[in-house]
This record gives structure tokens, sequence and C-alpha cells, in this order.
């Protein structure tokens, strides 16, 4: 599914979208590996996921005991995970042998819960333990019932609704949870979303820009080519430029970037030796133009453009953030607008041309170099 199907995903508020295990896993063994007790005695809230169904709540509950929980909850909303119907047989779900009343599941969500109770007497506290009732409400995030449970939540993890995503970021914030969440790379750009980046009060996950596989509904329009399903008949759908935030620390982020010199870069970096405007000065800012990661100088004490991709590596001890191109037009980042010009500031402008979208750095303790290496 390319990005046009997820913006329509969006615009039609289709977000049924099943994280698959492996997406999970290598996401959490991040925060693990960097504090192995990062979960212990912690209350883990699943929201925006219908538990029957989500690999979310079987990952927690399988490693309930050996992350060292203390409550793992999970709930569902009833409206978005009904309307399918298809997916409501109780042989086929997660917890097989649950019986479900058909007229109240299309009317409330479901809440899991899994406690540090070894309901079954088999020594092991695990997702055969998990206990359920339904809601009063429909489920919905924002409802009072289950923002009572984000209060109560130490973490809020969960593949949150497309369509929905700037909401669902400012609720869990306003828990003071940690986090981690599926988005759109494209998300880093928005108004709401890219100064909670810039303050570091959220960042990228371990897996970051990645093409990941979901599970989708039948009745989702998908391309051709995208006919894969899985045991519960639902169609896998391949889609582009898939992030985690978070809030939670990993290792990744804290490791600087190896960098070479401008000198070397335009002699030895691709992304510098083919690119006319590398390093060029932009028409509308006073900043230079960075094309890739891998081509940041190590030598420039200056303020420089670069792409979006650059968060993947944003050490916070070796770069300072100053932010992105649409505050120049807000006035936020005014002193970086050219003194004299007349055109539009919404992105950088090279020779005229339009630049895409562009984070504005610094390094904190640069190389020994002229302050202007263009």
């Amino acid at each position: 599914m390319g990005n046009s199907n997820l913006s329509d995903a969006r615009r039609d508020k289709n977000d049924e979208f099943y994280t698959q295990w492996r997406d999970i896993e290598v996401e959490m063994n991040a925060y693990l590996e960097y504090n192995p007790d990062v979960f212990r005695d912690k209350v883990v809230l699943l929201p925006c996921d219908d538990p029957t169904w989500s690999n979310f709540t079987k990952y927690f509950a399988l490693r309930f005991d050996y992350l060292g929980l203390k409550k793992l909850i999970s709930t569902s909303y009833a409206p978005n995970s009904n309307k399918s119907g298809q997916f409501y047989t109780p042989q086929e779900s997660l917890f097989e042998g649950l019986e479900y009343d058909e007229e109240t599941d299309f009317e409330r969500g479901k809440i899991f819960i899994l406690e540090n109770d070894d309901k079954t007497k088999d020594g092991v506290v695990n997702i055969d333990d998990i206990q359920w009732k339904y809601l009063e409400g429909d489920g919905d995030f924002r409802s009072s019932e289950v923002t009572k449970l984000r209060d109560e939540a130490d973490f809020v993890i969960t593949n949150p609704p497309f369509s929905l995503f700037r909401e669902f970021i400012e609720w869990t914030l306003e828990g003071n949870c940690k986090f981690s969440v599926l988005g759109n790379m494209n998300a880093v750009t928005y108004k709401e979303i890219f100064p909670l980046i810039k303050e570091n009060r959220m960042w990228p996950g371990q897996e970051f820009n990645k093409s990941m596989n979901f599970a989708i509904p039948s009745e989702y329009f998908i391309q051709e080519g995208s006919e894969e399903v899985d045991s519960l008949g639902r169609n896998i759908v391949k889609v582009p430029a898939i992030c985690w935030f978070t809030n939670i620390p990993h290792g990744k982020r804290n490791e600087p970037l190896s960098l070479m010199t401008k000198a070397d870069n335009e002699r030895f970096n691709k992304t510098v030796t083919g690119n006319i405007y590398a390093y060029k000065e932009y028409d509308n800012y006073k900043a230079i133009e960075v094309p890739s990661v891998s081509a940041i100088p190590s030598d420039y004490k200056g303020t420089m453009g670069v792409p979006i991709s650059f968060l993947t590596k944003y050490c916070p001890e070796q770069f300072e953030i100053l932010g992105i191109d649409f505050e120049v037009k807000e006035g936020t980042l005014g002193f970086l607008k050219k003194e004299g010009y007349t055109g539009k500031v919404d992105r950088g402008y090279i020779d005229g041309r339009r630049k895409y979208a562009r984070i504005f750095i610094k390094h904190k303790n640069p190389e020994s170099s002229p302050e202007n290496p263009s």
C-alpha cells in the first residue's frame, strides 16, 4: 500500500491496521536492551486495539512474568472493530472459547485485564489468566472511561488510529505516560508534533522510516499485487515510511554520528559529489543545504538544513535542533530568513528550486573550521 492509500485511510477513517508480532518485538527489545527493567512493576495500557486480534496484547500477555509487569490493560473500540463482522468468530480469535453477545459487541467496547494473579494455577501468569468484560461505552480512547485507564497506566503502547494521530499523542501526554506508538514519518512535519521532538519530549524509536506489513480488513482497498492474507483471512499490505514515536529511552538515540569534514565529503561522498546544491546557502534562509545525513560536515559551525530522516540519527549530545522550515514562515525561526528576501519561505529554495522539508540543526561542538564551508 503506497502513501496515497495511507492518505485515503486517514481521510476515510479506515483505521484498522493490525501490527505484526515481529515489529512489536523488535521495538520493545530496543527499550529492554537499554534498560532490562523498563516495564518492571509497571501498568501497561494498550488502547485502540481489539484485544481479540491484537499482537500487542499477545506480546505483553505472553511476557507478563518475564517483563515483571504489575498489570496489563487492553481495550477495544466497538463500532470501528465490529463493522467488518467477519473477525468475530470466537474459535479463530486470540482467546479461544470466549463467548460474546453479538448485539452488545456492536455497541460496547471490551476491556481485557491481566494482573499478577495465577488464576489457572499453572505456575505462571500469562495469556490464559486474562479476564475480560464489556466497557460501559464504545471504547473510544477519548472517553472518560478509557481516559481513567490512561491515568492509571505508566505506559501507553499501541498503533493508534491514523486519522487521529495528533489527537492521540496529545491525549497520551496529558496523562504523563511513557509511550511507544506507530505513525507515518510525515508526522514529523505536523505543527502539533514537531515542537515535541524539538523539545525532546518525544523522539523516533528504534525502527523509523521503515516499510511494515499490516493486516487489514478484506473490504479495505488494496493495490494490485497485495493479495497475501493471514490465517484469519485478513489482507496483508506493506506500508512505507512507518515509524515508532516514543519517549522511552533506547540505545540508538544516544549514538553519536561519525562524520567526515566538508573537504572529505566533497571528495568521497556520492550524495555530495553528484549534487550541485550540496552545501549551497538557501536563497531564503541563512543556512546551507545538506542533502543527506551522511553528508553533514563535521567542521561546520553554522546552521544546516537536513532531511527529516536526520531524526533517525539524532543524538541530543551532538546536535541542537533549531526548528523546521515551516517555523520560518510562522515567525518562530524568523532569524533564519534572509534580509531583503521577498519570496516564499515555506520551504528552502536554492536557485529558485523548492527543496523537500528540512530540519535546521547546529553542531554543539563542531570541529575547528571556517564559519561557512560553501
